[in-house]
């Protein structure tokens, strides 16, 4: 008998964790921190169902905080074991949980101080920087379509995912009890045809697919138009020499858009302009992309190969230092500053918009998901005024929201992913989405492939005999 509980994103989209357990293995997919929502961090620093010290394996389908972040806690609680996942996703998971570690330290130097001038015992941090890197150091590099036997009885498998550097689906062949079973779990899907990346590999075989839903219930946004509209605003912004901030996660959005800026120089006419990327993490990020060529789709692998990589990389400034950060507030004439945090709740890009917000001559190109109570999602909602700092700024800028940059598949897409596999009638479960995404994937599943799919709820445990 197999088991698998679910360490979160079950009914939401953030916190992703699947314990399998047979009677000679227990193996743990995902790990990842909750974001948002009423108790996020106290749930973020909660092992749940995982006992560190039976695990025989991790596997980690890829390096975004809501699938990695609670990675060092098992270091912490004692595991000692390995990390199996590819080897972007290693390099990329190394920096997003380093960076996780200091602002977690920061957080709670202000948080003691603040209970020692009321009197309150100092509060420990879950993790430190050296479970980090703990985590670094077990990682154990798969490439995509190898096969490797990480515990009793069970081998792993990773396949292109197309969402971010190095995402993958996860297929666990599992021998138990004279059976063999085959589990995928989808991680994050991609989208096809998007720039940079290959698309997701569909699976040929399960008996149970774990899979995503985050846009179960809708479509993406055109690339196409998004594109378009993002070459309008830079046109424009050229045009009335005004600068443009763009919010931009730091792995995955943040190359993204730098792809359409140099294909838009290159190809649609627009005059050069200084693009300034600031933010510490985005360029490491950038670095990991560009050492590891050999996953790049087959436009991309061209361009590389031409050298107009190179060439369309000469318009990139990156700001290094916090000086040079605080410069650019004061540069003159058309500019794009592209910044860390995605949702605009930390990092340089906060202090940018201070300084831009109330300009009129100036764009802000928001561009994916603002969660509620964020200042991304208070631009995004049209607010006039914002808070930032404690100081009231008025929103003159002209602000635009651009949702079809998501790394995510949509409706249809994660339809087609289930084509190949379907056929053999595997059990489906619905992860990684709200509840209304996770329901109506359900339904289209079962008129497209006469499929049940199930929506498991916290806390529940399911059995594959």
């Amino acid at each position: 008998m197999i088991r698998i509980d679910f360490c979160g994103a079950v009914g939401e989209v953030t916190g992703s964790g699947y314990l399998v357990q047979t009677d000679a293995a227990t193996v743990l997919v995902d790990f990842g921190a909750f974001q948002g929502g009423p108790g996020a961090r106290e749930r973020s620093r909660e092992l749940g169902p995982v006992r560190p010290d039976r695990l025989d394996a991790v596997v980690l389908s890829h390096a975004h905080i809501d699938h990695s972040g609670r990675l060092p806690l098992l270091m912490a609680a004692g595991y000692a074991g390995q990390l199996h996942a590819t080897p972007a996703t290693l390099d990329l998971a190394a920096l997003l949980l380093a960076d996780q570690g200091r602002i977690l330290e920061g957080d709670l130097v202000r948080e003691n101080r603040r209970r020692q001038r009321a009197g309150q015992p100092r509060l420990e941090p879950p993790f430190t920087l050296a479970d980090v890197e703990r985590v670094k150091a077990s990682g154990r590099p798969l490439a995509y379509g190898q096969r490797r036997q990480i515990a009793p009885g069970i081998s792993l498998r990773l396949g292109e995912a197309g969402h971010i550097l190095g995402s993958a689906s996860v297929e666990l062949c599992i021998a138990d009890g004279g059976t063999s079973r085959v589990l995928v779990f989808s991680g994050d899907i991609g989208p096809c045809g998007a720039p940079i990346l290959r698309d997701p590999q569909r699976p040929a075989l399960a008996d149970l697919v774990v899979m995503e839903s985050t846009y179960g219930d809708r479509e993406r946004p055109s690339a196409a138009s998004t594109v378009q509209r993002l070459r309008e605003i830079l046109h424009e912004a050229v045009r009335n020499r005004a600068r443009v901030v763009i919010p931009a996660f730091a792995v995955g959005r943040t190359q993204l858009l730098l792809f359409h800026m140099a294909a838009a120089i290159r190809e649609a006419g627009l005059p050069s302009i200084p693009v300034y990327l600031d933010s510490p993490m985005a360029t490491a990020a950038t670095l990991v992309y560009m050492h590891h060529q050999e996953l790049y789709d087959a436009e991309l692998g061209e361009l590389v190969h031409s050298g107009q990589l190179r060439h369309d990389l000469q318009m990139l400034k990156v700001a290094e230092s916090v000086a040079e950060s605080r410069a650019l507030n004061e540069h003159e004439g058309p500019c794009v500053i592209i910044s860390a945090a995605g949702m605009c709740e930390a990092g340089r890009v906060v202090h940018h918009l201070r300084h831009t917000l109330w300009r009129e001559n100036a764009h802000v190109i928001l561009s994916g998901y603002m969660a509620p109570g964020t200042l991304g999602r208070a631009l995004a909602d049209g607010a006039g005024m914002v808070e930032i700092f404690g100081e009231e700024i008025a929103v003159r800028a002209t602000v635009h929201h651009l949702s079809g940059f998501s790394a995510h598949a949509g409706q249809a897409e994660l339809l087609d992913w289930l084509s190949e596999v379907a056929p053999q009638a595997p059990r489906i479960v619905l992860t990684h989405g709200d509840d209304p995404a996770r329901h109506a994937l359900c339904e289209r599943i079962r008129e497209r492939y006469g499929l049940p799919a199930e929506c498991p709820q916290p806390g529940e445990t399911l059995l594959l005999g």
